[in-house]
């Protein structure tokens, strides 16, 4: 495999020109099309000879036998390692993203879609986002509020800002001071611990003799019991917006491919399984065509940036769409709303 350090300069201008050309056009790039649009100093059958290398190289290939060339996976991550200038995100957009995600008291999920919004709208493509998932996130405060009938509210507060809320259904008659008690007692014994760690913590404390024949703490035990055992068992959660943008690229208009597209949007779990390697890798992460690792993805790319708080990785967002996308101006896209949902996470 050819290295971009092997490139010449020449080769190095060439399939730069190939690739913004493709990006724009969807079609196959010729080479007069460089020399007219990108490199006049140079002739048409020199571009044709250096493109021609940069075919056998595998950084081009020729659809049809007179057409011109398009770039392979393998320019397009060479595209973006080395060749590509990110450009700034206009003022207009960060402002979007900022009266969006700055909702007053608005739920972390509401956000998190909220983004997925934003980043489709914004970048014409499909925006994703992955849900903190409770099981992973450590306790802050938990509250009981009473309901009618024998129901109760059960407000779950992590350290990180993430706030969920269940219903839970009574056993026999409770008052709210003794649902404030009951609080009391679970936030001592469970406050800085994971749902995991939590879990750990209860069946430990159910063990205890005392908190057998203490009614208001045995009662306590079996409430945490049935939380925590909804709380951990829950998916992780992922946003989708703008399915619909793969049908304003040519490259997409095949029924077939679409169909496959689509499936594994309704399955979810590719999707999350690609935010969740972005999330093991960190910062930002690109997947291009076959890189995803699916083959109803090959032919797209997806840009994703963890976000979180405090240092804790808690999700991940992102954008995919062609292969040919943007990159320059949809990787600061994503780069910003990963970084301002973090920052209000924080902020709770």
């Amino acid at each position: 495999m050819v290295s971009f350090e092997e490139l010449s300069e020449r080769k190095k201008e060439v399939l730069k020109a190939v690739i913004s050309d493709y990006i724009f056009t969807a079609g196959p790039v010729s080479s007069n099309a460089i020399t007219d649009r990108y490199l006049r100093d140079l002739s048409s059958a020199t571009i044709r000879n250096v493109m021609a290398d940069l075919e056998e190289m595998g950084f081009l290939s020729q659809p049809h036998t007179s057409a011109g060339r398009v770039p392979t996976d393998k320019a397009f991550r060479i595209y973006v390692d080395h060749l590509m200038e990110l450009k700034s995100l206009p003022r207009q957009d960060r402002e979007e993203i900022r009266r969006v995600c700055n909702s007053p008291g608005q739920e972390v999920s509401d956000l998190i879609k909220d983004a997925s919004r934003l980043l489709s709208s914004i970048s014409h493509h499909t925006g994703l986002a992955l849900a903190p998932k409770h099981a992973d996130t450590t306790l802050k405060h938990i509250e009981f509020v009473r309901l009618r009938g024998n129901q109760a509210l059960v407000v779950l507060v992590s350290q990180s800002g993430v706030v969920q809320n269940k219903l839970i259904g009574l056993d026999g008659e409770l008052k709210q001071a003794e649902l404030d008690r009951m609080s009391s007692y679970l936030n001592e014994l469970f406050s800085g611990l994971t749902m995991t760690a939590m879990k750990e913590r209860l069946i430990e404390e159910m063990r205890k003799e005392k908190n057998l024949y203490d009614r208001l703490l045995k009662k306590a035990l079996r409430l945490g019991e049935e939380v925590l055992g909804t709380a951990s068992s829950e998916a992780k959660e992922v946003f989708i917006e703008g399915r619909s943008s793969f049908f304003e690229y040519p490259e997409f208009l095949d029924v077939e491919r679409m169909k496959e597209i689509f499936r594994a949007f309704e399955e979810k779990s590719r999707i999350v399984g690609l935010l969740d390697k972005s999330m093991k890798a960190g910062g930002i992460h690109i997947f291009i065509g076959c890189e995803t690792g699916s083959s109803e993805f090959n032919g797209c790319s997806l840009i994703a940036a963890t976000y979180g708080n405090e240092g804790n990785i808690l999700g991940s967002l992102g954008v995919i769409g062609p292969m040919r996308m943007d990159y320059s101006r949809i990787i600061p896209l994503v780069d910003y709303t990963a970084k301002l949902v973090g920052k209000m996470l924080k902020e709770g």
